[in-house]
Parts: structure tokens; sequence; C-alpha cells
């Protein structure tokens, strides 16, 4: 296990590989890649496809593929500083915009990371009700044309939230490693089964569905907005740039990490890309202008797997919701217990030892901080159950600040590059461009929940 230690620490032993042995190479690179970034986002892909039709959709997915590899390159440099290659390591994401922006910008990247995990916690919960309810009206359809298979998502919602409520009092990441393996084991399954699942429609089908434009709208301007709500979804399902120097940081050395991390971030974005380009093609050429938010949410035969994928997901979904909570939890008691050590309602451990079960230590701050935690994301999500336009949102938000701004910012400052200069105004070109996406994402993706907010009402 890794023991934290401060920078100033590194810098007055002069070695800073005295805490850990590094052994990750290129290959495990990948697979940690791969596992983070796919996942729910894939779902959401196809219909991101079908609203931007046959050849707008490719080139999103070349585009965001390329742009996050430019963020994955200049990030990997930041990995030691001041030099990529001989500096003092910066173990976090965070760590690195602290030493190279200032305190003023930690902060406001913390707000940002913090604010992204709050709202992957959300996206998780309205995922995984989906999920829940498709196989409860898989089975429901098994028992003729007569059921009433009509079910609302809140019910489904609050069983997730009072499972995670459970998992939630799970101490800390060192202790959840077999949940984070399960979760991307799940991720796997249920993806290739999306993809098989749509290739074999379009079999059945003997047509490819689809057109160049995509799915007809009402009006230019909902045109407008859907192009808009499918690039934040496709935002969402591509960046990694929060945990990239987490990944860096268990590679070995020599080669230098940030030469072994770029090739890592090249071979996973193909692989990831080509993924994605399979899923979203072969969904929208099953569905063509039915093509569902959710993918799976299009099939219900053979029922057993269709049911299994959905399982999956919701299995996935336990352990990636604790993957974004338990940071945020862990800021949270070690900030408190800092500035409160006598208060014994925030230090003090009861043993508590259940039948069957390992004994484990119950702190009622714990107990009741990540308890109205889970009840406050999912009273959102069961507010603003949309599954697509949450995830656009939550790809908007987080695509520009943390995949472009600040680590073209760091690797500005890093390189010394001066202001206007070529490579200044060519750095600072690309982040604007960026921001503009960002920007229509987001809009779009506020329009659509604005949207189907009222036409609820």
């Amino acid at each position: 296990m890794k023991v934290e230690h401060s920078l100033e620490q590194e810098k007055t032993s002069g070695n800073d590989d005295i805490d850990a042995i590094r052994t990750g190479t290129v290959w495990s690179a990948v697979a940690h890649i791969i596992s983070a970034v796919i996942g729910a986002g894939v779902l959401s892909l196809a219909w991101s496809t079908a609203q931007l039709g046959w050849i707008a959709a490719p080139i999103a997915l070349f585009f965001f593929a390329l742009v996050t590899y430019i963020s994955a390159s200049l990030i990997c440099d930041c990995y030691r500083s001041p030099d990529p290659i001989t500096g003092t390591r910066n173990h976090s994401y965070i760590d690195a915009v602290r030493v190279n922006l200032g305190k003023k910008w930690t902060w406001v990247c913390g707000l940002l990371q913090y604010v992204s995990f709050y709202g992957t916690g959300i996206a998780y919960i309205i995922t995984s009700a989906t999920s829940m309810r498709e196989i409860q009206r898989s089975n429901c359809y098994r028992k003729g044309a007569n059921a009433d298979c009509q079910t609302g998502k809140n019910i489904f919602m609050l069983i997730f939230g009072i499972i995670q409520i459970v998992t939630s009092q799970i101490p800390d990441f060192h202790n959840m490693t077999w949940l984070s393996v399960v979760a991307a084991l799940m991720s796997f399954c249920y993806s290739f089964i999306g993809l098989a699942l749509g290739f074999s429609k379009v079999i059945d089908n003997r047509r490819i569905k689809g057109s160049i434009v995509g799915v007809p709208a009402k009006s230019a301007a909902q045109k407008i907005w859907l192009v808009f709500q499918a690039l934040g979804d496709i935002a969402f399902a591509y960046p990694y740039s929060i945990i990239l120097l987490e990944i860096q940081d268990t590679l070995k050395s020599p080669p230098p990490e940030n030469q072994t991390m770029k090739k890592a971030s090249m071979s996973a974005i193909v692989i990831t890309t080509f993924f994605y380009l399979c899923c979203s093609g072969f969904g929208y050429a099953a569905f063509g202008n039915d093509t569902p938010g959710n993918l799976l949410t299009g099939f219900y035969e053979p029922f057993w797997l269709v049911d299994f994928a959905n399982a999956c997901i919701v299995l996935h979904l336990v352990g990636g919701y604790q993957v974004y909570s338990q940071p945020v939890f862990a800021f949270v008691e070690k900030k408190l217990t800092q500035k409160f050590p006598e208060n014994k309602f925030l230090n003090k451990f009861y043993a508590i030892k259940l039948p069957v079960l390992p004994a484990f230590q119950l702190n009622f701050f714990r107990l009741c901080f990540r308890t109205f935690y889970v009840m406050s994301t999912t009273a959102i999500a069961m507010a603003f159950p949309y599954f697509n336009q949450v995830l656009g949102i939550l790809g908007a938000l987080n695509f520009w600040p943390m995949t472009i701004y600040f680590p073209v910012e760091m690797y500005i400052v890093q390189r010394k590059i001066g202001a206007w200069t070529k490579k200044w105004l060519l750095l600072e070109g690309f982040s604007m461009i960026c921001l503009l996406v960002s920007v229509v994402g987001l809009i779009g993706s506020i329009e659509g929940i604005i949207s189907a907010k009222l036409a609820k009402m």
C-alpha cells in the first residue's frame, strides 16, 4: 500500500521513489484507461449517432478522440515538474495543478472535480434505475400481451440508493479493490453484449437503417438542440484526464513515464474509438430513427441475454458510484477531522460485530454524512431522471476545464511558452475551439432537460 507524503518531503529527501515500487507498463496503463473510459457513456453513443447522422457522427467521434489524445499528451508531460523527465513527481491531477498554476487554481480545479464526481453519481443512479426497470419489463412482457408492464423509475432509484447507503460505509479505496474489479468486468460484459445485439439486429433487418442527416426534427431549432446535446454525450464518453496522472504514477522508469503514457494513451484511444464506432454504428443501423437513448433499452430478445446485460450495468454502477464518491467522502472527512481533532462525533469509532460478517468500525459522522450524500444524489436523480441530458451536461461541464484548459495552461507554464508566440496562439486557439464545443453541448443538454420537464407538466 502506497504511503502518501508531501511534495516538500520529496524535495528534502531527494528521492521521490522511496515510498513506492512501480511496476506498471504500457499494457497495464492501457488496461486502466480502457476500464476507466468504457462505461455508462457508451450506451448513449448510438442515440448521439442518430442525432448527427452517418457523416457527422464519425467525424465527431474522431474529433473527440484526437482532442483527448492531445490533452493526454499535454498532461503526461506535467507528471514531473519542472522537467517532464527528471523533475519531481506530481502524483495526481490536482497536485500538478497546484505545482504549475498555484493555490487559487487548485481550489477551482478541486471544486470542478468534486462537482463532477457528485454529478456522475446522479447519472449512475438514473442509468441503474433504467436498467432495473428494463429487467422488470422484460420479465413482465413474458406474461402476455394483457400484462400491465408500466413501472416508473423512482422505486428503482430508491432501491439503488439503499444499496449505496450500505456500500458507502466501505471505509476507503484500499478496502474496495474487489468491488472495482467486479465493476470493470461488468462494464466490458454489457458493452460487448450491446455491440453483439446491435450487429444481430442489423442482420435480422437485412438492411442498414439511418440517414446522412440523422433523425428528423419538428423544427430547425429543435434539431440544433439535439445535435448540441449529442456532442455533450460524446464528450462524457471520452476523457479520462482526471485520473491520468494517477495511472502514470504506477509506471516503472526507465523509459521515462511520459513516453510510456503517451504510447498507452494512443493505443487505448484507438481501441476505444474503434469500439465506440462499432457500438454507435450498429446501434443506429439497427434502430434508425427509433434509436433509444440507452442502447440496451431497445432490445427485448433474447430475454436472458438482455436481462444479463442490464444486470451487468447495475453491478457495474454499484461499484462505479463508489469509485466517484469515495474521493468526496475522503476529502470531507479528512478536512473535518483535522479541524476538530477532539470531537468524538467525528473521530470516535465503535467496533461492531454482526453474525457471519467480519467486524467493522462504525463512525457516526461517517454514517450520517455518507447517508445524506447518497440521499441527496438519489433525490436529484428522481427530480431529473433524464439519461441523455444529464450525461450531456456532465460531459460539457467536465470537458473544457478539466480536459483542455488546465492541461493547456500547465503545459504553457511548464514549458515557459511566451504569450503571443506561435505555439501560444496555437494552444490557446485549440482551447477556445474546445470551449465553444463545451458551451454548445451544455446549452443543448440544459434545453433538453427543460423541454423534458415541461413535457411532463
